[in-house]
């Protein structure tokens, strides 16, 4: 069953945004100097790469800043991926990891077409399939899922 709370739009979206920056924020942790990320991509703040490269540093308030405008910028690019509504746990457990795999890959993904198909438990399971990086499982990555699915579910009680 499905909560009433669901998220699309206006002051819902707002929270589905604040939702994901709370679960983002710790799996990837500050960082005001850029840096290369187990993949080898310029990151900064939380896990930013966008326009990111060597030598760059930030201050913790532009990091927090910037996570929230890429937060809202990704729930946007993945909302066409996704069923309108969805209960904000859900939809920010799927932001937070389109954060991180990025938004094609979100919306090519498992997740999305069993979002989509109205299979939203085995949407939320889907989250548990993303945890490689360079090709290897990352321990990270299977702890970050595990929390994501945790929220993800959470919504469909």
């Amino acid at each position: 069953m499905i909560r009433r709370r669901t998220a699309a739009k206006g002051g819902a979206a707002a929270a589905v945004i604040a939702a994901a920056v709370a679960l983002i924020a710790p799996w990837e942790g500050l960082r005001t100097a850029s840096y290369k990320d187990i993949v080898g991509v310029w990151t900064i703040c939380y896990g930013e790469t966008l326009g990111v490269g060597p030598g760059q540093t930030a201050t913790p308030e532009a990091c927090r800043s910037r996570l929230a405008a890429r937060t809202a910028e990704f729930e946007a690019e993945i909302r066409p991926c996704l069923p309108a509504a969805l209960p904000v746990e859900t939809r920010a457990a799927f932001v937070s990891a389109a954060y991180n795999i990025g938004s094609a890959a979100f919306c090519r993904s498992s997740m999305s077409r069993r979002a989509l198909a109205g299979d939203l438990p085995g949407a939320c399971d889907a989250l548990m399939l993303w945890v490689k990086a360079g090709g290897k499982t990352v321990p990270g990555l299977v702890n970050r899922r595990t929390a994501e699915r945790a929220l993800c579910r959470s919504g469909l009680d």
